[in-house]
């Protein structure tokens, strides 16, 4: 049984009634620009998606790209910095806190609705504050709309990746979208994500028939896998890599063959400090074989104010889902990644 708690106004509703301003409109474009110029390889800039493994309040997450935009300054020539705002983030159990869209207070129930004002409300701050777009994930395709003028990245999750919703609605953004990996690690499918996104395609959107016309930023984002027994098994490595570009090569169809190195997840083992090290390995593979350095476009990164994580909204500026790197740290890495990319 279904009871109804409280009536949603459409997504054309509440942009309409929050938009974003021109002039971070403008700015969106041209983070968009980067972003995309990355993946296709017109730049080779290195796209870096970074940030809080969940967005739970707003103050810690605007000091963190606020920190970001300052940062932005001095790698812009070699890095596209996109923050991880990602208000959909649920505990992997998916019982308790289920991120900021359905959570506003994560010490209180869901109100969905003040969830919607409040990301809204996040991410145009954060463009205004840092000179910087952020990216999402799209656990719910249906809420995307609700945020579709404010992204420059969206990401579908190793859970996700698998669901034909997800592809078809990704088929229909124009920006690009990280499709991960399933979590058996499946390379084929992951592809097969990537071609049904890239695909022009027909589906019900909202109580419509809609059509697309297919998504040429879709790419592939390797995150690890998990064996049958519950074992984290990174993919980050040179052959997992490899076998991902012959898989974009025998394909022949799909467009603008991309991987973005998720550093955290099944490749870490949510250790966070190890990130660090595969960041390190990643680079020193791009300077090692040209078409390793051609198909890798970039990483995500999970960081926060402050290291580790917490199971209550305590210390101001730690997560309280994953375990995530220190700013400290993450200034260092990204820093070393300009350096070296």
């Amino acid at each position: 049984m279904f009871e109804k708690q409280i009536e949603i106004p459409s997504a054309e509703e509440i942009v309409a009634e929050t938009p974003l301003p021109k002039a971070l409109a403008a700015v969106k474009a041209e983070r968009d620009a980067l972003a995309k110029d990355a993946i296709t390889g017109v730049s080779d800039k290195l796209l870096v998606i970074v940030g809080p493994c969940s967005a739970h309040e707003s103050k810690p997450v605007l000091e963190y790209v606020r920190r970001l935009g300052k940062l932005n300054e001095r790698v812009k020539d070699k890095l596209v910095l996109i923050p991880r705002i990602y208000t959909n983030k649920p505990r992997t159990k998916g019982v308790g806190y289920k991120g900021m869209f359905s959570q506003p207070d994560p010490e209180n129930r869901e109100n969905i609705l003040k969830g919607i004002y409040t990301i809204r409300d996040l991410h145009i701050h954060a463009i205004e504050e840092s000179g910087l777009s952020g990216a999402d994930e799209m656990l719910y395709p249906e809420n995307y709309a609700y945020v579709e003028d404010l992204l420059t990245y969206v990401a579908v999750g190793a859970r996700s990746s698998e669901n034909q919703l997800h592809r078809l609605v990704s088929s229909g953004i124009e920006l690009p979208v990280g499709i991960k990996n399933p979590m058996g690690g499946s390379i084929a499918v992951a592809l097969n994500s990537v071609f049904a996104a890239q695909s022009p395609q027909v589906f019900k959107y909202h109580n419509y028939q809609v059509s697309t016309q297919g998504n040429p930023y879709a790419h592939v984002v390797l995150r690890g896998r998990v064996d049958n027994y519950g074992n984290d098994i990174p993919n980050y490595h040179y052959e997992t890599v490899m076998r991902v570009f012959r898989g974009y090569a025998d394909n022949g169809e799909l467009k603008n063959p991309a991987v973005v190195i998720d550093a955290n997840h099944s490749n870490s083992g949510k250790r966070f400090h190890q990130q660090i090290r595969i960041v390190e390995e990643v680079l020193q593979n791009r300077n090692y074989d040209k078409d390793f350095k051609k198909i890798v476009k970039g990483f995500m990164i999970e960081s926060f104010l402050v290291e580790g994580n917490q199971q209550h909204d305590i210390v101001f500026g730690k997560s309280i889902t994953d375990p995530c790197l220190g700013w400290e740290d993450t200034e260092r890495l990204i820093l070393d990644i300009a350096e070296k990319a």
